[in-house]
């Protein structure tokens, strides 16, 4: 098992530097600069600031200095605002971080009771409902959701209030992150229970007089986890990230917020440092994925 997980690292870290090195060279490919801009700048003012951050350099080089400065934890500063780009994601992550928790958590929790519900009453009114209703949550993109959540109850019924620092509300947010996740955790469960629910040992403990609720909490539901758990690892790394549409909509000054900026200001090191934090934390929810699978069916051998 440590010689897996050792080779999984490796892997990993092979992965991010693909992506370091995938973005970088594509990001430097489009024409212009994060200097330009409507009104030309100066010649001799861009050409300082070029120099500055090393953008008049070749692009291979450029490259190599910024690898050289990541392996020192320095991600440098941002191009248009001149602040210390770890504190900025610093700063943003923690909103990010709390809205997607709160949806990943409301996605796996009911996602997993629903998906068993409509396992448990297949082509039952309940199974019928809990399917039409996943599939139309699938249907409907998260920015159409997060907009129609926002004029009926923010600015139509005034339910909640709009986002605001000072007095966030992350109810609607939460509701538009997590549904799609949601739906399809729920035909996830769903599919796995049923192949689980057919089995030789869930037909024994039930005949012994196991009730209905152990056979599935204790059986059916732990065994149908692990391709719940394929999809839940990567899914969370996501979402806690901050989906760029969603916090966008509801103007959540988050992660995907400053994301979205910084390719609309061609700042090339804030998009570079979200996106290798975004890469880190999809390896690492993979390799905990990994782990979770061992907790979940012991008999699984990672050898």
């Amino acid at each position: 098992m440590l010689r897996y997980f050792v080779s999984r690292i490796l892997l990993a870290i092979l992965t991010v530097f693909i992506i370091i090195a995938i973005t970088f060279f594509a990001m430097n490919a489009i024409p212009g600069g994060p200097f330009d801009s409507e009104k030309a700048p100066d010649p001799v003012v861009k050409a300082v600031l070029e120099q500055r951050y090393n953008l008049d350099k070749p692009v291979w080089q450029q490259f190599l200095i910024y690898v050289g400065n990541i392996l020192h934890g320095d991600f440098g500063v941002s191009l248009k605002t001149g602040r210390s780009i770890t504190q900025t994601i610093r700063e943003s992550f923690g909103i990010s971080a709390k809205l997607g928790l709160m949806a990943a958590l409301v996605a796996v929790v009911f996602g997993l009771t629903f998906g068993s519900i409509a396992a448990l009453t297949r082509s039952g009114w309940s199974d019928r409902l809990i399917i039409f209703f996943t599939t139309l949550m699938v249907s409907v993109p998260s920015f159409v959701l997060a907009t129609l959540l926002l004029l009926v109850f923010c600015l139509q019924l005034k339910w909640f209030p709009v986002w605001s620092q000072s007095r966030p509300n992350y109810v609607l947010p939460v509701i538009a992150l997590s549904m799609s996740p949601m739906a399809y955790i729920t035909r996830l469960t769903k599919s796995s229970m049923l192949d689980v629910l057919g089995q030789d040992y869930i037909r024994t403990a039930v005949s012994k007089g196991v009730s209905q609720f152990w056979v599935v909490a204790k059986h059916a539901l732990r065994n149908a986890l692990i391709p719940v758990i394929t999809y839940v690892g990567p899914m969370v790394a996501y979402i806690v990230t901050g989906s760029l549409v969603v916090e966008s909509v509801f103007t959540i000054g988050g992660l995907g917020g400053k994301f979205i900026t910084s390719i609309n200001n061609r700042d090339y090191p804030l998009i570079m440092a979200t996106t290798i934090f975004l890469a880190v934390l999809m390896v690492l929810a993979t390799l905990l994925s990994d782990l979770v699978y061992k907790l979940v069916d012991p008999r699984i051998n990672f050898d």
